[in-house]
């Protein structure tokens, strides 16, 4: 398993959400490819940490269809399922939608200003082709909905489907794809600031739809494959 030559070593406080996040982000952004298998001692080395945090996180990674693993045989990086991420890309649709339904009515003027500024970077980031960037504001863009929709369910079943969409969407925005995301937040942002909650949570739904077509192209591909 190759491992990232520089060492992270992270605070003990949060271990285990640190090695989740570490391990989370390094299978989102390809640095552990499709298939390749996973050592506990080479990442406990790579993050500074004991196996213990390595197996919980590998734990919530495989909850998250991250990863896959046999005990006794191996832990490996989960190949893109396409039945899961259509699966994954339809809660995710209908929880930020309900979300940002929830939410319209407890956004605060700094919560807007936090989507708007989110938008911002994420403009900026799919400008300079930073997909990583784009990934992390768009996470911060729809986290503000989540949150002031103080619905814990949804938050929780969302960190469970998400990861395998970021995966797609990462291909997306490497490729400039999603700049039609950025008029979709700006309407998001205006609905909720006019206090149109059911037409904001449409909205919202809208724009985790634009995912279905990168799944149809990912199921082509490795239809192609197979044939």
């Amino acid at each position: 398993m190759p491992i990232p030559t520089s060492e992270r070593v992270l605070p003990r406080s949060l271990l285990r959400d640190d090695a989740y996040l570490a391990l989370r982000t390094g299978i989102i952004d390809g640095t552990f490819a499709p298939g390749e298998r996973l050592n506990d001692a080479d990442l406990g080395r790579w993050l500074g940490v004991s196996r213990t945090p390595i197996r919980e996180a590998i734990g919530r990674l495989e909850r998250a269809g991250l990863v896959q693993s046999k005990p006794g045989s191996y832990t490996r990086v989960s190949p893109l399922d396409v039945r899961e991420a259509r699966a994954s890309q339809a809660v995710a649709a209908a929880l930020h939608e309900l979300a940002v339904r929830e939410a319209v009515p407890n956004l605060s003027a700094t919560d807007i200003r936090a989507m708007r500024e989110a938008n911002r970077r994420f403009t900026e980031a799919l400008d300079a082709r930073n997909a990583e960037a784009a990934l992390g504001a768009d996470d911060d863009f729809h986290a503000v909905a989540v949150a002031a929709s103080a619905n814990p369910v949804a938050a929780t079943v969302l960190e469970q489907v998400t990861p395998v969409l970021r995966r797609l969407e990462r291909i997306r925005f490497a490729r400039l794809d999603g700049r039609g995301s950025i008029a979709l937040h700006e309407q998001i942002i205006a609905l909720c600031e006019a206090g149109d909650a059911d037409a904001a949570g449409r909205a919202a739904r809208e724009n985790w739809q634009t995912l279905l077509p990168l799944v149809d192209l990912v199921d082509e591909d490795t239809d192609s494959q197979a044939g």
